[in-house]
């Protein structure tokens, strides 16, 4: 039976691949159910080419625009709008898979849904469980869902990993997640005040969408996925380590205890990591360009003390700040980044502050530890507000 899918996030970057992989597959796979937040244009196409039963917007407006549009084209797809909306798609009966690709803290309400109801859980969006955390993985156990992590660092150590998860603590000594350094991995750190967003949001090897290329120009995204990493893998905090790996063709890699070391290689194309958990535990064609050994120049190797990147990434090391802070301090700071990049991107503040608004922010909370949805809503608005004043004072 083909796999009935649903992809929250479908206009995005991750979206956009995944619905790429599904498109040549059909044999194996069916667009159910889209979702987006506005782009009602891009949403239209992809409901005429994909034919899903929902399409949800975020926005009412987008919603009541995509549903005139959709009945004037003669589609049958039924448009919804609204959390809820996208939470009842997330657990709907007649889905077997959800690709949550939601940037933000915004995914996290449907990616609970999901998990509720059991579903095999591609994960896109790392801030879900950065923000969730031991919750979202109750939430999983619970509701007998399949996890599997579509980053490409986490895909790549979930599959360098023992198929056993009991037996990881014991024969796995640490989780070796690589970076490429972004745009300005060589550049003078006293510099990075005068960066521009577009500047920011030029990756030398992968596209992104704006948010996350910025994350990766302050390898924040890093920070965030050694949170991650912890949360899927269950290993301490010291057994995870971060090196910079500019030509993005390591993906990640796993040391075992007596040394050996397993990585995942491939070209810097997410449909790679996204055909992966689409197919798991099968294999399919992404349509990725295969790597060729012949052609590589080099592979290296930078460590995070040498060169100047601690100075050009101060931001990494609050990764394992908030994993020894109190529970829910990771929601913190992914609130405040939130929040921060998107000053940067509208010009608000520079560059070099978006780690000042994050050390700010988690200065000026103190969170309880979570033990609802509404909690974790707590956390993040809480965080959103002290970041909005650490953003005004810099800002005036």
């Amino acid at each position: 039976m083909k796999q009935r899918i649903a992809v929250l996030g479908s206009t995005g970057s991750i979206g956009a691949s995944t619905l790429d992989v599904i498109a040549r597959h059909p044999d194996r796979f069916e667009v159910f159910a889209l979702s987006a937040s506005s782009q009602v244009d891009v949403m239209l196409r992809q409901c005429a080419q994909f034919r899903p039963a929902f399409a949800v917007m975020a926005r009412e407006d987008a919603g009541r625009a995509l549903a005139a549009q959709v009945e004037s084209s003669g589609l049958k797809t039924r448009v919804l709008w609204g959390a809820a909306a996208l939470d009842t798609i997330a657990a709907h009966p007649d889905i077997d898979t959800v690709m949550a690709a939601i940037v933000g803290a915004a995914g996290l309400a449907s990616c609970l849904a999901a998990a509720r109801a059991g579903k095999k859980l591609l994960l896109a969006n790392k801030e879900a469980l950065v923000v969730g955390g031991e919750l979202f993985l109750a939430t999983v156990k619970q509701g007998g869902a399949r996890l599997l992590p579509i980053d490409s660092e986490h895909s790549a150590i979930f599959q360098s990993l023992p198929e056993d998860p009991a037996s990881w603590d014991a024969r796995v000594e640490k989780i070796i997640l690589t970076a490429s350094g972004g745009p300005f991995r060589t550049r003078d750190p006293a510099s990075l005040r005068d960066v521009t967003p577009d500047q920011a949001c030029a990756h030398p090897n992968w596209v992104m969408g704006r948010k996350i290329s910025v994350d990766s120009a302050t390898m924040m995204n890093k920070a965030l996925e050694v949170i991650e990493a912890r949360y899927l893998f269950g290993l301490e905090p010291h057994r995870l380590e971060v090196v910079i790996h500019p030509q993005s063709v390591i993906h990640s890699m796993v040391q075992y205890r007596d040394t050996s070391v397993l990585a995942q290689l491939g070209t810097p194309d997410m449909r790679v990591p996204i055909a992966f958990g689409l197919a798991w535990p099968d294999r399919v064609a992404s349509g990725a360009q295969a790597l060729d050994f012949t052609s590589l120049a080099d592979m290296s190797f930078e460590a995070l003390d040498t060169r100047g990147h601690r100075e050009r990434f101060p931001g990494l090391q609050l990764a394992w700040d908030c994993l020894a802070a109190a529970p829910g301090t990771p929601a913190v700071l992914n609130a405040a980044n939130e929040e921060a990049v998107a000053a940067f991107l509208e010009r608000r503040i520079r560059f070099d502050q978006i780690h000042q608004v994050n050390l700010a922010t988690l200065a000026a909370v103190a969170p309880s530890k979570p033990a609802t949805l509404d909690d974790l809503l707590a956390i993040d608005a809480q965080a959103r507000a002290a970041a909005g004043q650490a953003i005004r004072r810099l800002d005036t």
